[in-house]
């Protein structure tokens, strides 16, 4: 039986970034209207977590708005990571804090983060179209950083941008390149506010995008995450078909996902079960992180 791997974002620090980056709702450059926030009280992130665990979610990833990893931010994700490995057995935390530094990345791994998310977003050779306030070269040696540090590392992109096939697998050998243990997979959702003005994108493409990074990518995680439930609907089986094994349980970033049990019914619905926590966490730390050496 397929088992698929579940995780759950907690967005910890919400709003007002700086970046223009045109896909993102929580730039400050866009009046979107999502809700702001510095950060989120310790107690509730804590009962986030332990109320996502009962549905089986295993990773659980901090995330918070801004360019990078200041060391105010750094302590507060540490001081997260503390709490909830004080209260939460059999979780695999990750970090996503946008630029961070080798020295911060292993403050945090000794503080009980396990892995670091940082996206790559879109091809080297198309992210000027959709950020001009860094570069993507940063975001490649953040998640370099990553790697040096000992984290496991999560790392992926969006698809409809507007990019072509050429800049898809560009992006996809790219992220071969980093070799992430986990890809989220994200599809553009549009939003009146933003700058691209994309719209959805059909199932049949969206399926051809997961094909072709199962292909580039034959021994990564696979997870579907922002656009799953626009983009596919009932038609959700057809991304675990191409290659999709696992997904984002409960709310995304600024928008609403599925409440866990239609998830749980929709996967018992087509015969899969649910990854097992020390299993899963057993898979991620046995992925084989890449030396620093390799790092260049």
């Amino acid at each position: 039986m397929k088992e698929i791997f579940l995780c759950s974002i907690s967005n910890v620090s919400s709003g007002n970034c700086s970046e223009d980056c045109a896909y993102c709702t929580q730039s400050s450059k866009y009046d979107t209207g999502v809700q702001k926030y510095k950060y989120k009280p310790v107690e509730n992130v804590i009962q986030e977590a332990k109320e996502l665990k009962k549905y089986g979610m295993v990773g659980f990833c901090l995330v918070t708005s801004g360019r990078g990893l200041d060391h105010k931010k750094c302590e507060y994700i540490a001081s997260l990571a503390n709490a909830i490995k004080q209260e939460i057995q059999d979780i695999h935390l990750i970090a996503c804090c946008g630029r961070a530094d080798l020295d911060s990345l292993k403050y945090l791994k000794a503080n009980g983060i396990d892995s670091y998310n940082h996206n790559l977003e879109s091809a080297k050779s198309f992210f000027t179209h959709i950020c001009t306030t860094h570069t993507w070269e940063e975001r490649f040696e953040t998640c370099e950083n990553a790697l040096r540090a000992d984290l496991g590392l999560c790392s992926g992109g969006i698809f409809g941008l507007g990019e072509t096939l050429f800049h898809r697998i560009e992006l996809l050998k790219a992220l071969r390149s980093l070799s992430p243990h986990s890809v989220p997979i994200n599809f553009f959702i549009p939003n009146p506010a933003l700058p691209i003005k994309e719209g959805v994108m059909c199932v049949d493409e969206a399926l051809e995008c997961i094909a072709l990074a199962r292909e580039y990518l034959p021994n990564a995680r696979l997870m579907i995450a922002g656009g799953r439930e626009k983009v596919f609907g009932d038609q959700q089986k057809s991304m675990f078909d191409a290659g999709i094994d696992a997904i984002v349980l409960g709310n995304y970033l600024t928008t609403q996902g599925d409440n866990p049990q239609k998830d749980l019914k929709m996967l018992g619905d087509y015969g899969y079960g649910v990854i097992e926590a020390k299993k899963g966490i057993s898979m991620l730390e046995g992925y084989g992180l890449k030396p620093a050496k390799e790092c260049k």
